[in-house]
């Protein structure tokens, strides 16, 4: 059966977000699980509220970990999964991100890997690179910096995600981006 309807500006064409006119994949979201899953939650709290204009399809709701989850192994083949079908990597910083190692190093490595269009999320709401929290592979690395606000982060997924395929090798190595409106 083929469906297709219209909710919060996005189309939804069988069980397909379509946003401009392109199939939205899953956007994976990387944070400290520790001090900044609160971020997190907000995102999908405003996912899930019909009155907020925010959407994306979560990546970590793609399929869940059996008990077998204290094995790093198998969590990183189930993160690697998510993220190989995803179509944006999501990095939340906080004031710890930059010392993770063991799991968020791990994976901006694969999202680089996968060169996935990458949004550095500061919840610090810098506009741009924070040298102090952003992990230094980042530093340098074609990713957008923005703050944590619900609309830079939508314009951001909507945008970058589109525009980073656009970008040619040399425009890449130029390293970070920022948007240059401040009035989020």
């Amino acid at each position: 059966m083929y469906t297709e309807l219209t909710t919060r500006g996005r189309d939804l064409v069988g069980n397909k977000l379509v946003v401009g006119g392109r199939v939205m994949r899953p956007i994976y979201v990387a944070f400290d699980g520790d001090k900044d899953k609160w971020a997190y939650a907000y995102m999908k709290g405003w996912k899930s509220n019909e009155r907020v204009d925010f959407d994306f399809e979560d990546a970590h709701d793609l399929d869940h970990m059996t008990g077998r989850a204290q094995n790093e192994y198998y969590v990183k083949s189930i993160l690697k999964e998510r993220m190989q079908r995803s179509d944006a990597f999501v990095l939340i910083v906080g004031e710890s991100t930059r010392y993770l190692f063991e799991f968020v190093r791990w994976e901006i490595e694969l999202a680089l890997q996968l060169d996935l269009p990458i949004i550095v999320v500061n919840l610090n709401n810098k506009t741009i690179m924070d040298s102090e929290r952003c992990p230094p592979i980042l530093q340098n690395a074609c990713a957008i910096h923005i703050p944590f606000k619900k609309d830079a982060i939508k314009f951001a997924l909507e945008d970058f995600t589109k525009a980073f395929r656009t970008l040619g090798a040399t425009e890449r190595a130029k390293g970070w981006h920022y948007y240059q409106k401040l009035d989020w």
